[in-house]
């Protein structure tokens, strides 16, 4: 069986490239195609396990490497030019455009959705409502164009599988079709249990809007005798750093090792975005630590109220104060927590890929 694995783009290592990654473990031969690939070296050897991707003409456009995002109007025609032709299978992992590569009728197409696209569906309106007039009306007409494109292409996918359920129902209202919930990696091995905590609370994001990290430091604001840490780097950090009083400390970017040893110490882990499935979250818990959350997104599905953290209902600070004051309130088991994230492991992962392709793959050639 000849394998190709579509990934979107290859700029950094976040929670889709941990996808990638076991999806490279499991088909250690597999050649990898990506509408750009401009990973360091450091993150090669993690994500593509030392490889290079194939990647589409905008790789060599002018500035790519720091402004390809700027090129999103050629992504489909990009995603298109990839001659899939001689693989028996393809594996799209796909929050953008990667599910949209051609294929013929004698090939399998399984595609991995984190999402929909959602700047030209769910955040449609976030994106475009306070643009300047031209450039509002260059942007709705390259959505809709992307809009049409992406249902357009839905008969390229045999099968999607959904990275938790709230994207299995996104999945299904928006491309009106089925698909089954397979739970993203999350490397619990690596964070480990530690029984001991300290007296700080833990955020950890790419400081950018939606992730609402500038929310929770205006929540802890009001919490003066509570401290917070806020580790992560993007475009909010100046301004997070400058709006946090004494008992917020905004640490920046920090190492793997330095978060993971935070996680484990941290009382509470602090979350606010309404995510996809949310990585992060259950790296925390497998440090033991109980994790206060949204009830929203993927974390409605993997933190379980008052069991393994506290949920709030809402993006407010009233709703993050009062979450806070109740965490304050309850007793948590902690090494339960930590047992109960092993449910997320990468091993499991691969096992359960594995078998749910391998009876796609079969049936669909039974059928053949």
């Amino acid at each position: 069986m000849k394998v190709a694995i579509v990934h979107d783009w290859l700029v950094t290592n976040a929670g889709a490239e941990k996808v990638l990654r076991a999806l490279i473990d499991i088909y250690p031969e597999a050649d990898i195609f990506s509408l750009v690939d401009f990973l360091s070296d450091e993150e090669r050897a993690v994500v593509l396990n030392g490889k290079h991707a194939e990647t589409s003409f905008i790789q060599k456009l002018p500035y790519a490497k720091k402004h390809f995002r700027n090129y999103f109007p050629l992504f489909p025609m990009a995603i298109e030019s990839f001659d899939l032709s001689s693989y028996d299978l393809i594996i799209s992992s796909s929050w953008a455009v990667a599910k949209g590569v051609k294929k013929h009728k004698n090939q399998q197409h399984i595609s991995y959705c984190y999402t929909p696209i959602r700047y030209a569906w769910d955040l449609y309106d976030e994106y475009t409502e306070n643009l300047k007039p031209l450039k509002k009306l260059f942007v709705k007409t390259t959505l809709s164009y992307i809009r049409k494109w992406d249902i357009k292409t839905l008969d390229r996918v045999d099968c999607f599988i959904a990275d938790s359920k709230f994207v299995q129902e996104r999945i299904k209202r928006i491309y009106n079709r089925d698909s089954v919930v397979i739970y993203p990696p999350v490397d619990t091995d690596n964070f480990r249990f530690e029984p001991n905590k300290e007296d700080f609370y833990l955020s950890a994001s790419r400081l950018v809007p939606y992730k609402k990290t500038k929310l929770i430091v205006e929540a802890f604001n009001e919490m003066s005798d509570k401290k917070l840490l806020v580790i992560g780097s993007g475009e909010e950090y100046e301004v997070i750093k400058k709006i946090a009083k004494d008992n917020v400390s905004v640490l920046g970017f920090c190492s793997d090792e330095i978060l993971r040893g935070y996680m484990q110490r941290a009382k509470a882990f602090v979350y606010a975005a309404v995510e996809d499935f949310g990585i992060v979250p259950i790296e925390a818990m497998a440090c033991g630590t109980p994790v206060i959350a949204l009830n929203d997104g993927g974390t409605a599905e993997t933190v379980i109220d008052n069991v393994n953290g506290v949920h709030f209902q809402k993006q407010t600070k009233e709703d993050i104060i009062n979450a806070v004051y109740k965490f304050e309130s309850l007793k948590f088991n902690l090494e339960d927590i930590s047992k109960d994230a092993q449910h997320y492991c990468t091993s499991r992962f691969k096992d359960e890929i594995k078998e749910f392709i391998k009876f796609k793959y079969n049936l669909f050639y039974e059928q053949s």
